[in-house]
């Protein structure tokens, strides 16, 4: 064979190498991945180990996920509390659009996700993804009984009344995208059972009588309601592990895709670490529930590892807002243990440590292990991110009003998200507004406490998070452009219905930023 020849074979055995490869490559890409994305409650930014050493909570779980997945610095929930970040997960949209303006839901009250607003579930589903919701749901139901679930000023009001719990729950889970539930909505408000689908799992036929050991941190109002027979709020994380796990095994025999929302009930009060993890950080029941919820992390993991379906698993954890500071913070700040890192603020503040969250993303081969990521980022982005990987395109002008695409960031491309600028909310209702230089303008109750704030103009405050990341100067007085120019960008946001260019959205009720509200629900 002369050299005319046999360059002529080498260059067509190369070139369809090549093609096979990138054919390879292309199938892998266009392959839907599993998605699990796992939700700690109130888990604090610096509470994972291997991004802060000095602390002192091991988290051997979390921090192996740190070293084969991104990790997101600049992440952060739509608010510092429960109830709406979890909205804003799921939805894609800022939570203060909706009527409820400040606190969470509270026991027995209704839906916050209205009826026809597209989630991240229904997305997922109508992209032919088997969807499961299993641990914490606290998003409202339309609970059976005398009379129907509605909003109340006073918070758990509806406690005192009568529940048919034999009947259908409707407006749950199930019905905003997910197949599958089972979990409890709240762990700490009653009844004190599980929930399945629709349905109550196991009948509250006793009642609650608080125990007294340390760590459980449960409203004493609630003593004396509806619970399961033997229920034990230390059984609560281990089961609902379990049910994770099995369901990524059992979903790993099928050849359709699946989403799994582990909505953890750790480490929220009640703080009640299992009889394994009792004691086990020799610092407090809160930093032994810490240690259980990275175990929890690590069994799911381990599960994905053991179906043999890592490589095609996206995985996501993150936090719902920062650490909770009524659950023994001074024993684990005396231990050196600052669950806030070095930001201001626990759980509930508007300042960067109530709603700054841990956000590490692993997919074994798509993105980077160990790397990091200064993108500024807010959890209502994933569901742009996931619509954009999933179908190659962004959410309508009608939906996730308030998400954008990270996934160049995520695939290690050069160009990034087109967030440049994030709203944040407190339990209080109090608003921040951020840019992409660091600066934040900050709107505060003026008086102590929110009842005698009602109606009042908010305080107005201002810091440079790039030269002052603890929030420790106001600088209104020696930038008050720099506040004028963040004000008017936020009334932008505020009254446009959403942060998206494009046709201009509605919000469910009138929102201020610069008063306090006058009430807890904001309705029409």
């Amino acid at each position: 064979m002369n050299m005319t020849k046999l360059s002529y074979y080498l260059f067509l055995s190369m070139t369809l190498n090549c093609y096979a490869c990138l054919w390879t490559w292309g199938q892998t890409l266009t392959q839907k991945p599993n998605i699990v994305v796992i939700l700690a409650d109130d888990f604090g930014v610096g509470d994972i180990q291997a991004l802060y050493p000095q602390n002192k909570i091991p988290t051997p779980h979390l921090d192996q996920l740190v070293r084969e997945g991104m990790t997101f610095q600049d992440a952060h929930s739509s608010s510092a509390v429960c109830t709406p970040a979890r909205y804003g997960f799921l939805t894609g949209r800022y939570n203060w659009r909706t009527p409820l303006q400040e606190w969470v839901l509270a026991s027995y009250e209704p839906p916050l996700i209205e009826e026809g607003r597209s989630t991240l579930p229904e997305m997922l589903r109508e992209s032919g993804y088997a969807t499961a919701c299993i641990g914490k749901w606290h998003l409202g139901w339309n609970w059976p009984g005398e009379q129907t679930s509605q909003m109340l000023a006073e918070g758990n009001g509806l406690r005192k009344f009568q529940w048919d719990y034999s009947k259908p729950i409707l407006g749950g889970p199930t019905a905003h995208g997910f197949d599958y539930y089972f979990g409890t909505d709240v762990p700490n408000f009653p009844p004190f059972t599980f929930i399945e689908n629709e349905r109550i799992y196991i009948q509250p036929t006793v009642r609650y009588r608080k125990e007294e050991f340390e760590g459980m941190f449960l409203p004493p109002i609630f003593d004396d309601m509806p619970m399961a027979p033997n229920w034990k709020f230390e059984e609560i994380l281990p089961e609902l592990t379990r049910r994770a796990v099995d369901y990524i095994h059992e979903q790993s025999k099928s050849e359709k895709p699946f989403f799994l929302y582990f909505s953890m009930t750790s480490p929220h009060e009640p703080v009640a670490p299992s009889d394994r993890f009792r004691g086990k950080s020799g610092i407090a029941p809160i930093a032994d529930f810490v240690m259980e919820t990275d175990w929890s992390v690590g069994e799911v993991l381990n599960a994905i590892e053991e179906a043999g379906i890592s490589e095609n698993t996206l995985v996501l954890f993150t936090g719902d807002n920062g650490h909770n500071y009524y659950t023994d913070l001074d024993k684990l700040l005396e231990a050196g243990h600052f669950p806030s890192g070095p930001y201001r603020g626990f759980k509930g503040d508007i300042w960067e440590g109530g709603h700054r969250v841990p956000f590490v993303v692993k997919w074994d081969k798509k993105v980077q292990a160990g790397a990091s990521s200064d993108q500024l980022l807010c959890q209502t982005d994933v569901y742009a991110t996931l619509q954009e990987l999933i179908r190659g395109d962004s959410p309508s002008s009608d939906e996730a009003e308030d998400s954008f695409s990270f996934l160049p960031v995520l695939l290690g491309e050069k160009s990034g998200s087109q967030r440049s600028s994030l709203v944040s909310h407190s339990v209080h209702g109090e608003f921040s507004f951020r840019n992409e230089e660091g600066w934040k303008i900050v709107y505060l109750l003026p008086e102590k406490s929110v009842q005698l704030s009602r109606g009042k103009a908010a305080k107005v405050e201002l810091y440079n998070l790039n030269v002052d990341p603890s929030e420790t100067k106001n600088l209104l007085e020696d930038h008050p452009e720099i506040a004028a120019k963040l004000e008017q960008e936020l009334r932008i946001v505020v009254e446009r219905g959403t942060s998206r260019n494009g046709r201009e959205r509605a919000n469910d009720v009138e929102v201020r930023f610069d008063t306090i509200q006058h009430a807890r629900w904001a309705l029409q």
